[in-house]
């Protein structure tokens, strides 16, 4: 074995999976700290009345309301992420770096701050707002702005899987596909693309899932009407803090979201077999 050049491990005492105790306690309390939670709120739904719950008037609005605005959004992050993604994994390392961080600011920067920021472009006396206030186009408190907002936070998950689905690639292959007569634009569909796809239908559920789940940027830059920007996460908000549902339905909510997760972190592994 060490003439193979894999050594003799070092000895395992966590078991046989070589990992220390030391180090398996506290990724056990993490693990905890996550599960936990979780456990708590499915143990808190009245399964009981579950089903009515979810099939209230309110909870289907709000669930129709976060699908639909969450499949637009997606729509929006592919027809610019993708474009941007491949832009990013063929360009020079420097400024490929810069587009990145770019890219990643709505993941590091408060949902909040993204809807003020949102509002303050977009708004009726916003950079662009005031421009399309006088076109009589209002964006702010409609559900066009839920719709912006999801694409906004939920943008860098579809751009960052696609860039680094691409940047995988062997780098040998538009060459080679370019030494046999295609042109760029073949290359991309026919080659880089299709390698890439299950990076891209990853980065498209992870992408669907964030902008479902969005509340802060949507908050204040769509704000909360019944049946026009109150999508599932604001509908359990509002529930929580006294109006509007009831908390057994803001609970089922919850666990349609979690469900949601759940089946998005499956699809997203299956996208990646070999992960």
């Amino acid at each position: 074995m060490t003439a193979l050049g894999l050594g003799v491990a070092a000895p395992r005492t966590g078991g046989g999976s070589g990992v220390p105790l030391w180090l398996a306690a506290p990724a056990f309390v993490g693990v905890a700290f996550l599960v936990l939670p979780l456990t708590a709120l499915v143990g808190r739904a009245d399964w009981s009345t579950l089903w009515s719950d979810v099939m209230t008037p309110a909870t289907l609005e709000a669930l129709w309301l976060s699908i639909w605005t969450a499949l637009l959004a997606t729509a929006i992050c592919a027809l610019l992420g993708i474009p941007l993604a491949i832009c990013i994994a063929r360009a020079r390392p420097w400024l490929g770096s810069l587009l990145r961080a770019i890219t990643t600011i709505p993941l590091i920067l408060p949902p909040m701050v993204g809807g003020v920021a949102l509002l303050y472009l977009l708004g009726r006396n916003g950079w662009l707002g005031q421009g399309l206030s006088v076109a009589g186009v209002q964006l702010p408190f409609t559900s066009a702005a839920v719709v912006l907002a999801q694409a906004f936070v939920a943008f860098p998950f579809l751009v960052l899987a696609v860039e680094g689905a691409v940047r995988g690639l062997d780098p040998e292959l538009p060459l080679a596909s370019a030494d046999l007569g295609a042109t760029p634009f073949q290359t991309l569909l026919r080659v880089t693309i299709p390698l890439a796809g299950p990076g891209i239908a990853a980065g498209l559920t992870l992408c669907f899932a964030r902008a479902a789940g969005e509340f802060g940027a949507t908050a204040l830059f769509a704000g909360n009407s019944p049946g026009t920007t109150r999508t599932m996460p604001l509908a359990i908000y509002t529930a929580f803090n006294g109006a509007g549902v009831s908390q057994g339905t803001a609970i089922a909510l919850a666990l349609v979201l979690l469900v949601v997760a759940i089946a998005v972190l499956i699809l997203a592994r299956a996208w990646r077999p070999a992960a």
